[in-house]
């Protein structure tokens, strides 16, 4: 296995598109609104998000993203510039310059790099 595309349910596969790409800064590399999917990346990164595996809208989302942008400092305040309320930069136990987040369907994004990260 070379790589891994995490694909999220979403209920609103344009507005969810909106977000990815308008505030988090991807990019949509192929479409289909016709049966409400999306595949975005970001660099090497990407990401499908997609209507059609939302089976039960209610139900609580488990999953967490963690993205690894180059250098999270700059990426939390292109964010925060965005007006996304999101919470200052944290050092972790696990060794890692983290902030956390949600996309507009709950699912959770939590955004960091190593310890040499500087703010």
């Amino acid at each position: 296995m070379t790589r891994l595309i995490p694909m999220l349910p979403v209920r609103n596969m344009p507005a969810s598109v909106d977000f990815y790409c308008g505030v988090l800064g991807f990019e949509v590399e192929r479409r289909q609104d016709d049966w409400g999917w999306a595949m975005l990346r970001f660099d090497d990164c990407r990401l499908m998000l997609d209507q059609s595996i939302l089976t039960n809208p209610t139900a609580p989302r488990d999953p967490v993203l963690y993205l690894y942008p180059d250098d999270v400092a700059e990426y939390h305040r292109r964010i925060r510039a965005k007006g996304v309320p999101v919470p200052e930069l944290t050092h972790t136990f696990y060794g890692h310059l983290e902030f956390r987040m949600c996309d507009p369907d709950g699912n959770r994004l939590w955004v960091g790099q190593g310890a040499t990260a500087v703010v």
